[in-house]
């Protein structure tokens, strides 16, 4: 897993976006365990504050990545490699370790004779010489009383030590550069899983629960793991997470009201309904309808206009706010004249671009039709730039700020671009 005592900078990367450079998340290769973060995602130079980095990403993907993305397509062809990695294990078990300051040790009742102590009333009764009072209930003058003491042979132990070592080998040096010593247990899954599952079961200790269940989570992945298959956890899809997060950061809940839907009449058969359109988020703030589209497109990096949304994209964001303004039933709730705007949301670094935007949300210019001649704000679908490491660190609490503040930038930008001459875009895309 190369060497743990590295500086964690040297394990992290920021993807380009380039094709062969997508995958984000944490992936082991011939270079040792690395990070990648997604493309336009600053890193800080301390080393606390990056690790805080590494986990903030563990907790996006966790929260946002589907499963069917959970894919990494390899080189020459190979075919694709799906794993569910179970990095909630190994991160609990790494917790659990640095909170207990050491290996869990068993431990085994043990018996003795003394005057104090929680008493085992069967073994007393057999074992020590009973004095009867005169209501005929027996007293002792010594009892067998249930003492603990640690037990370090005891199989559990070895399991800890093992699972231990594993996840540091695999995350824990973005964590800790002391590696755990090779405890030099071979792993045998089924064995330490039948004495996980009988431990967990009769433990009422909520930290012993999740331990447990983490290392038996642990030992099922380690049971399917093969030596051909890498060890990752992340996707190279991270478009369907950036457009997860826009959508819980700025989206409403029941949008499927607002999906354009066909069908076929056929004079033959059975009639068919297609599939709807499906904008990826539909914001609503100050009575105004905003419908978002998450691009995560390389241009709020590069600023080169070949990476910008093309006409499909921009006819569909039209499509999508007409049907709005002539559904009867969405005019009945948002009234007869709701503004309704569009737009695209991109990626970028505010600390570091081409458009001078030292803020979250800019505006980097609009998109129009040539077939539209600016009858409604919806017909100019605006370009916005979001900070991805702002958004990253966002997505949780409250919304109504973040919210009202897109919201914002959006409503400024139609007004100022409506008193700008926007040069026509060649019909190239």
């Amino acid at each position: 897993m190369g060497d743990l005592g590295l500086n964690l900078h040297f394990r992290c990367r920021v993807d380009t976006g380039e094709e062969g450079d997508r995958f984000v998340g944490i992936k082991a290769d011939s270079n040792g365990t690395l990070v990648y973060f997604p493309m336009g995602y600053r890193l800080p130079q301390d080393e606390q504050e990056l690790q805080r980095e590494v986990l903030q990403l563990i907790n996006v993907l966790q929260e946002f990545m589907q499963k069917k993305d959970k894919v990494l397509h390899m080189p020459k062809n190979d075919a694709p490699q799906s794993v569910d990695f179970p990095i909630n294990a190994y991160m609990n078990i790494i917790r659990d370790y640095r909170k207990r300051k050491g290996y869990y040790k068993e431990k085994e009742r043990v018996r003795k004779t003394s005057d104090h102590g929680r008493i085992d009333w069967a073994t007393s009764l057999k074992k020590n010489v009973a004095y009867y009072q005169e209501d005929g209930s027996p007293f002792f003058d010594k009892y067998t009383v249930v003492d603990m003491k640690p037990n370090e042979r005891e199989w559990i132990t070895k399991i800890h030590k093992y699972c231990v070592y594993e996840s540091y080998q695999k995350l824990g040096c973005f964590f800790i550069p002391d590696l755990p010593a090779d405890p030099h247990i071979p792993l045998d899954a089924r064995m330490f899983l039948s004495i996980l599952n009988s431990k967990l079961r009769n433990t009422n200790n909520s930290d012993e629960k999740l331990l447990f269940q983490s290392m038996i989570a642990m030992l099922k992945y380690k049971d399917e793991e093969t030596k051909e298959r890498q060890f990752f956890f992340g996707t190279d899809r991270f478009e369907y997470v950036w457009e997860n997060l826009i959508d819980t950061v700025f989206g409403i809940r029941n949008k499927e009201d607002y999906f354009p839907r066909t069908y076929w009449n056929l004079r033959q058969g059975n009639n068919k309904r297609n599939n709807a359109l499906e904008p990826d988020t539909i914001m609503l703030c100050n009575d105004k309808i905003y419908v978002l589209d998450a691009k995560y497109y390389r241009y709020g990096i590069t600023g080169e206009a070949k990476h910008l949304p093309n006409s499909s994209s921009i006819n569909k964001q039209i499509t999508y706010a007409e049907y709005i303004q002539a559904n009867d039933e969405l005019r009945k709730i948002h009234g007869q004249d709701v503004p309704i705007y569009n737009a695209f949301l991109m990626p970028f670094n505010m600390m570091e671009n081409e458009f001078s935007i030292d803020v979250p949300f800019g505006n980097i210019g609009e998109a129009k039709s040539t077939w539209k001649h600016d009858k409604y704000d919806y017909e100019r679908v605006q370009g916005i730039v979001v900070d991805i490491h702002y958004l990253m660190h966002k997505y949780y609490g409250s919304h109504k700020k973040i919210t009202q503040e897109i919201a914002d930038m959006i409503d400024s930008a139609i007004e100022e671009n409506k008193s700008l001459t926007v040069e026509a875009v060649g019909s190239g895309n």
